[in-house]
């Protein structure tokens, strides 16, 4: 009997033992970790990305990053979010950004509330490898294409689609994933998954096969300050006419509509006949549009339909994109509000141009009238070309912003 006081002894100093002993670092990177590695942020104590945080270049990396995102909170996202939460009473959960490239960060600014996010455009998914198998030279390089990739739409708010071409595809690592693992990283998100997903021609998401012509991308789940769960899908998908009818994304964009949706810096695409079925998509699954002059021309909307609020000043497209000028966006922004922050292509705060146009609701949500398809796009009457601004689309950014040649 006298046995067991020993024993219990014997397991309490034993239990005391190890919780002396130090914790064992984790044996594989986490997504989120690797997101805020890849951000210039401290991954958690215990990853195995701790021992690359201490490079010079990682360093450098995370200063760089550092004041990056911290002019562009202070000159765009939190006047964004502020702009928003006046603005727009009663967001849907579901946020539609057809266009999008990996623009997440603009995508939560605008709708922070959403819980499902659905971004696509052309571009690749791509992957993100194991940081720790690379050789050291391979992370240094792979750091600074991140911030490569991301030099435009730090500078003016919008991605360069050549440009982006040619930086996405370079490197170990590739593709929008990098750039969406930033972007949550630095809008305070935690990633808890992330897979790839394949939608078929139903629409249906699977994570594996998808069949030829399947539309491929990335499903991340993912977890603000509110510890809400939300979705981000990205898909990489063709969404020109024949495209969008040959695939099953619509299909898939259909089961969660109604949304919001976000158009932003999209090459006037919408302007013209070739992009139709998407655009009537946004005007019937929309409850808000929030867009520059670069989205849905202002005739395709049912004027009975929907109500707009202008904000900022129309001065016409860049003269990178001629012939797109619209009389009726002009007349409708005589009237508008005052906006402090630029967005888009005329990303200058004093040239911006931003419109909400609401649906009103109807015999059912999402009946608004819209153009037949293949449509073409109304040519405006002649007009003395609006003055070229000063400085051309890549002229010094605003405020003496940085350049990312180091």
């Amino acid at each position: 009997m006298r046995m067991f006081p020993s024993l219990k002894i014997v397991a309490l100093a034993f239990a005391i033992m190890l919780a002396a002993l130090p914790a064992r670092a984790a044996t594989t990177v986490t997504a989120d970790d690797t997101a805020r590695f890849l951000a210039g942020m401290m991954p958690s104590a215990d990853s195995p990305l701790i021992p690359l945080t201490r490079d010079p270049a990682w360093q450098q990396h995370a200063r760089f990053f550092d004041q990056a995102f911290a002019q562009l909170e202070q000159r765009q996202l939190s006047k964004i979010r502020a702009w928003a939460e006046t603005n727009l009473a009663a967001p849907r959960p579901t946020m539609f950004y057809m266009f999008s490239g990996p623009d997440f960060i603009y995508a939560d600014a605008f709708y922070s509330s959403a819980t499902t996010y659905v971004l696509s455009a052309l571009e690749p998914a791509g992957s993100v490898p194991d940081l720790t198998r690379l050789p050291r030279g391979d992370v240094a390089a792979a750091l600074y294409n991140v911030e490569r990739s991301l030099s435009s739409i730090l500078s003016f708010s919008f991605f360069i689609t050549k440009k982006m071409k040619v930086d996405l595809h370079e490197g170990e690592i590739s593709g929008t994933l990098p750039i969406l693992y930033v972007f949550l990283a630095r809008s305070g998100k935690t990633i808890r998954s992330v897979t790839p997903v394949a939608l078929d021609e139903n629409g249906v998401v699977g994570t594996e096969g998808g069949g030829k012509g399947a539309v491929r991308g990335a499903r991340i789940t993912f977890a603000g300050n509110d510890g809400v769960e939300r979705t981000l899908y990205y898909f990489s998908t063709d969404l020109s006419n024949s495209g969008v009818k040959a695939s099953g994304f619509l299909k898939f964009c259909e089961t969660l509509a109604p949304g919001n949706s976000l158009l932003k810096s999209a090459s006037y695409l919408m302007h013209a006949g070739n992009f139709t079925v998407v655009r009537d998509f946004i005007l019937k699954n929309s409850a808000t549009i929030i867009q520059d002059d670069s989205g849905i021309p202002l005739v395709y909307f049912n004027q009975r339909r929907w109500r707009f609020f202008p904000f900022g000043r129309y001065a016409g497209p860049i003269a990178e994109f001629p012939g797109r000028y619209q009389d009726a966006y002009a007349e409708l922004f005589r009237r508008a509000q005052p906006i402090d922050f630029g967005i888009g292509y005329r990303w200058r705060t004093h040239e911006t141009n931003l419109l909400l146009a609401v649906q009103l609701p109807g015999d059912g949500f999402g009946t608004a009238d819209a153009v037949a398809q293949d449509a073409p796009a109304p040519k405006p009457p002649p007009r003395p070309r609006p003055p070229r601004p000063p400085e051309t689309l890549f002229g010094p950014p605003p405020g003496g912003f940085f350049w990312f040649g180091r």
